[in-house]
């Protein structure tokens, strides 16, 4: 059976904010939200063709949604700037109401071992990928109290595990593992600040995915390629994370296939 847009599915009337949405991860993650009936906003830094060297825009995420008969909006943005984070919000909310489920997918990455890298660089990747997350999170959780409702995913990485013994020099990934290490901190931390608020905060992390970001990294190799798991696996595992009850399912970190085989659910097809 193929992918469909279900109107009246189990997310029916609320509103997802998916930051990275332009492809990869956040794209799909987006069209399965939209086919459980979201009205879902989609930002990232490239919202049409010839902004980026990578494949993917969010006119293409938007288009992929509408044609298959759900909803969406974009808004282009910069996660690197508090003003244009502070614009994403106001503008979704304008746009569908206030958010119901964010979705923090955004990253910018470099792979240079510690000596190399520079202070603009690590300032940037924290930016985008610690701070991005946390002031969006304040933008709309006062909404969220209010209405005692929302769901917050963030999307993290097995690099934020400590590496072990023995130790065969690294391609690189240290303050990329401190980012996501420091988020799924966060994600804990606030769950439990908002468990009283029917507020749910969890974290899925992918593993290894074919997408152009992981493409241009050269992260898939001879010695990486049995690792690679399908797309749809992480964009099911948030949309079953976003929908969860939060007095049962928060402050979790989740690997993706292994959370699905816990609750027994195979992935769908995607729009």
């Amino acid at each position: 059976m193929s992918a469909t847009i279900n109107p009246n599915g189990t997310l029916k009337g609320k509103v997802a904010l998916v930051t990275g949405a332009s492809r990869g991860i956040g794209e799909a993650i987006a069209a399965r939200l939209a086919m459980e009936g979201a009205k879902v906003v989609v930002s990232a830094r490239t919202a049409s063709d010839g902004e980026s060297r990578l494949p993917g825009t969010l006119g293409d995420t938007v288009e992929r949604i509408k044609k298959a008969g759900g909803q969406a909006t974009l808004i282009k943005a910069d996660l690197a700037q508090a003003v244009e984070r502070e614009r994403l919000v106001e503008e979704a909310v304008a746009a569908y109401g206030p958010i119901d489920i964010l979705i923090n997918n955004a990253a910018i990455t470099y792979f240079m071992p510690v000596i190399e890298f520079t202070e603009k660089r690590f300032k940037l990747m924290m930016e985008v990928q610690v701070y991005a997350p946390f002031h969006l999170a304040q933008l709309v959780l006062p909404s969220m109290i209010e209405r005692k409702s929302g769901s917050i995913v963030n999307i993290s990485s097995p690099a934020g595990l400590h590496p072990k013994p023995p130790y065969r020099g690294g391609r690189g990934g240290t303050v990329y593992g401190l980012c996501k290490a420091a988020l799924e901190r966060f994600t804990t931390g606030l769950a439990s600040e908002v468990a009283g608020d029917n507020i749910a905060v969890n974290v899925v992390s992918p593993g290894l995915v074919d997408t152009p970001g992981v493409a241009v990294h050269g992260l898939i190799n001879e010695q990486s390629k049995d690792r690679v798991q399908p797309i749809e696996f992480i964009a099911e595992a948030v949309y079953q994370l976003a929908k969860a009850d939060p007095a049962t399912m928060t402050g979790r970190i989740d690997y993706a296939e292994p959370f699905l085989k816990e609750l027994g659910i195979k992935p769908s097809e995607l729009v």
